[in-house]
């Protein structure tokens, strides 16, 4: 989309923040998918009962605080005063426990915790209780937890619908209102300041804190074309630019109007997801041979170039850097040449199945990803079709279950953030729960039963034999391509300050100075 600078730059109300999205928003409901661009929508429009500080710890938000029964199968959560839906609704503790019991039946983390649970209910307006069947010391971890499903605060009668349908209004209590009719989808949404909305009085830190609005509205746009974008923020018709391509960062790094603004290191891991549930990647031997084929330096210098300053390579399930996490991979990743992993594909039982391969072209590196692994295959001799496309219709294809004759795929590449994979609980890319799964519908009892293990396990005891334990399982039956871990920069007007760390891009705490 370009935008003309009569239209916009000339018009400029220093009110308003101007952001450009990676990808256009489609898809409203932060339940029915874990898409990044549909959860930042969602920071901005909801809040959650707990956010996560700066070192990703637990902080009351929309809640005021809690206590926990002597025998810990207790909890009572009480939600804090001035809270109001953007309909004009106060928020009451049956919002919450329906927005709950939503959430736990799509998210992993979630599940567990339904599990544990033998009643949640509100015994009044302002109190939510939760009664356990059994100790379950890590429910603040998944109320408040970032990423991927977030625990969003919904009225009671839209999350009442099934959370297996996407809902279409987004009626939240967070810092900003979403302008329905102003919303045209993939290209551009706008949000208002909620006037209702009470701030906390902490410091802002991630999603936790004071939220507070200093622009009266934010407009989101689209602009596939990454140098018509950087262009808008050079001449000021646009205030913030979500994610800078490898190939602007220099352009953009030498300008004296912009800043280069990092966020996380090393805080995306890249993913090409399996279809489990059908032909060919059905076949273990299979997942194991291109497993055995990835040079995940290819996908990195695809997507990044060659300076290694935002990325490396990471032969692990789970992202390089978290805590006691080791690199057990390399067994299973020695990088075949390609006559080696050709045959081993055929060794695998490989009968040529036609293969979809998606890939997201408006996220430049997911799409150089989908691009790398399509000639791969072809390489070692599958028969693939690649199919390159939007994120939204990306998202959209990967929950159909259908034979790849009826729509459906064999595989599509993505990102997980560094918080979403924090542990086996939490790491959606890494359970093993089937049909209830995320979308690639993986199924792995031992994962569930290291799970729960971890669930169970004592603070401050070293989970490094657990780890290791689950990785040696989760290379022996992969449920994904791990193709490296990156960060990404985005882009500022040296006029706007106050973006927060983390792995969405929130509206709040941002001003202009």
């Amino acid at each position: 989309m370009g935008v003309a600078k009569s239209a916009l730059a000339q018009k400029r109300d220093p009110r308003e923040l101007r952001f450009i999205t990676a990808v256009g928003l489609t898809v409203l409901d932060p339940i029915w998918t874990a898409s990044l661009v549909t959860i930042n929508h969602a920071y901005g429009v909801y809040d959650s009962l707990y956010g996560v500080a700066q070192d990703l710890s637990p902080r009351p938000q929309m809640a005021a605080g809690h206590i926990v029964s002597d025998d810990e199968l207790t909890w009572q959560i009480k939600l804090r005063d001035g809270l109001w839906f953007h309909d004009g609704t106060p928020v009451l503790a049956r919002d919450a426990v329906a927005s709950m019991k939503r959430w736990w039946r799509r998210d992993a983390f979630g599940q567990l915790l339904a599990d544990a649970t033998d009643t949640l209910d509100a015994p009044d307006d302002k109190t939510i209780r939760l009664k356990l069947k059994r100790k379950f010391p890590h429910v603040l971890v998944g109320l408040s937890r970032v990423g991927s499903l977030t625990c969003f605060i919904m009225p009671e009668r839209i999350a009442l619908t099934d959370p297996y349908t996407q809902i279409k209004e987004a009626i939240g209590s967070g810092p900003y209102r979403f302008l329905a009719d102003e919303f045209n989808a993939g290209s551009r949404s706008s949000y208002a300041k909620f006037d209702r909305y009470v701030p906390r009085q902490e410091k802002a830190e991630r999603t936790a804190g004071g939220k507070i609005a200093h622009f009266e509205r934010v407009t989101w746009y689209t602009m596939p074309d990454a140098a018509t974008a950087v262009a808008a923020m050079q001449t000021g018709e646009m205030d913030w630019l979500e994610q800078v391509p490898n190939d602007l960062m220099e352009l953009v790094g030498k300008s004296k109007v912009m800043t280069l603004q990092p966020k996380d290191p090393y805080n995306w891991y890249g993913i090409a997801r399996w279809n489990l549930q059908q032909a060919p990647f059905n076949n273990v031997k299979l997942r194991r041979a291109v497993l055995a084929a990835v040079h995940q330096d290819d996908y990195m210098r695809a997507g990044f170039g060659d300076d290694q300053k935002t990325w490396r390579e990471c032969k692990a399930m789970m992202p390089c850097g978290i805590a006691d996490v080791t690199e057990l991979g390399a067994d299973a990743m020695p990088a075949l040449s390609e006559a080696a992993a050709k045959a081993a594909v055929a060794a695998s039982g490989y009968n040529g199945e036609r293969t979809v391969v998606m890939a997201p072209m408006d996220y430049p590196q997911l799409g150089a990803f989908g691009q790398v692994t399509a000639d791969l295959l072809k390489r070692i001799g599958m028969n693939v079709d690649f199919q390159p496309m939007d994120w939204g219709t990306m998202i959209q294809r990967s929950a159909n279950r259908e034979a790849v004759e009826k729509g459906g795929w064999s595989m599509f590449h993505t990102s997980g953030s560094m918080p979403s994979m924090l542990n086996p609980a939490l790491n959606m890319y890494i359970r093993g729960q089937g049909s209830k799964g995320w979308t690639g519908w993986y199924e792995n009892a031992e994962i569930e039963a290291a799970s729960l293990e971890w669930l169970a396990s004592p603070e401050g005891v070293s989970q490094r034999p657990l780890f290791d334990r689950m990785q040696r399982a989760l290379f022996n039956d992969p449920p994904f391509l791990p193709l490296g871990q990156y960060g990404v920069y985005a882009a500022r007007r040296n006029d706007i300050t106050g973006i927060l760390d983390g792995s969405g891009s929130y509206p709040w705490n941002v001003r202009r100075v």
